[in-house]
């Protein structure tokens, strides 16, 4: 089946998109630190049972556009942009899946806009409202971001949001070794990753497990610090870590990095959402070992409170946070499933 290639302006920004398949439209959206390469294995599942899927690279990634102020990145921006490919398309609508970054920008849209998209999927990162991420203690944004963040994170500490949105040690860090740091934080969080040092669900209670993880960051250390030095692991060949550290070489992280870096601003943008229950069909996709899966525990136990529509969830065993390209197979059924439920 043939892939096509689309550069799609969206309102004067340029949104790359891979496209496979004829059929209903499902839209495919990245996290950090990834690209459309990361679905490289759900685009051609997706066609061959019916459907037109469209992979893109958001604002700031790969061979989209790039912006240098900092809230070029906020989330309303970032929703736009998803709601302009499926224009661009020339659809009307769509079926939203997203990981990671993607899951908050994919709830996000179709809270947003349910006149567009007509179900949506999130993986790793569960509905957590004008929150954006739930953690413990603030499943959907109760609290004001930078205050629960530096609560969270404890005294000495800054939590990784807080880290990367300064855009500066960060970049520092990466770019110093930027194909190392992209393998290390790949196998840090993958389920081979966090197996080999016996991380279990029931070893510390939530915050304490938060704390002494890599998303805390000891004032002056690196992140990296407590990354586990990586290792091969079957679903990431040195072919594809390689497509992510060329890429990442040519762009930079000044782009991905802002969308932390607007996270307390996006609260305030999605606060007027904040009593409407999102609408369309949704439907959970984690992984047992998966951080943020983990920590959005209370956002995933109090999903029905927000949203109207669940289909409920399914949390892979033994998986890290790369959910679709650890467990491609697994994955590809569940949203298959899931899409013929809407049809």
């Amino acid at each position: 089946m043939s892939v096509n290639e689309h550069l799609l302006d969206i309102n004067g920004t340029r949104i790359y998109a891979i496209e496979e398949g004829q059929g209903p439209l499902v839209l495919l959206v990245h996290g950090f630190p990834e690209l459309a390469y990361s679905w490289r294995h759900q685009l051609p599942a997706l066609a061959a049972a019916g459907y037109r899927a469209v992979a893109i690279e958001q604002r700031g990634y790969g061979r989209s556009s790039k912006f240098w102020r900092p809230d070029a990145y906020r989330i309303d921006h970032l929703v736009d942009d998803v709601v302009g490919v499926v224009r661009a398309l020339g659809e009307s609508k769509a079926v939203v899946v997203g990981h990671d970054w993607g899951a908050p920008v994919a709830w996000s849209a179709a809270w947003m806009h349910p006149e567009v998209f007509r179900g949506v999927v999130g993986m790793s990162v569960p509905f957590a409202g004008q929150g954006l991420i739930g953690v413990p203690g603030n499943p959907f944004g109760e609290h004001p971001l930078e205050d629960y963040q530096r609560e969270l994170a404890g005294p000495g500490q800054d939590f990784y949001h807080t880290y990367w949105s300064t855009l500066g040690p960060i970049i520092d860090e990466i770019e110093a070794d930027l194909a190392g740091w992209i393998g290390d934080i790949m196998y840090s969080v993958s389920g081979e990753g966090l197996a080999s040092v016996g991380f279990a669900l029931d070893m510390a209670d939530p915050i304490t497990m938060v704390r002494q993880s890599a998303v805390c960051i000891a004032h002056g250390t690196r992140m990296r610090d407590r990354f586990l030095p990586a290792r091969p692991v079957p679903w990431l060949s040195a072919t594809d870590l390689a497509v992510y550290v060329e890429a990442f070489q040519r762009s930079g992280l000044h782009g991905p990095l802002s969308f932390y870096r607007n996270l307390p601003d996006d609260q305030r943008v999605l606060a007027p959402y904040a009593g409407t229950r999102l609408a369309v069909p949704a439907y959970f996709i984690g992984g047992e070992f998966d951080v943020a899966t983990w920590w959005g525990a209370e956002s995933r136990a109090r999903a029905h409170e927000v949203m109207a529509d669940y289909r409920g969830e399914a949390v892979l065993p033994k998986c890290g946070h790369w959910i679709q390209q650890e467990r491609p197979a697994e994955t590809n059924r569940l949203l298959l499933d899931f899409l013929a439920g809407l049809d």
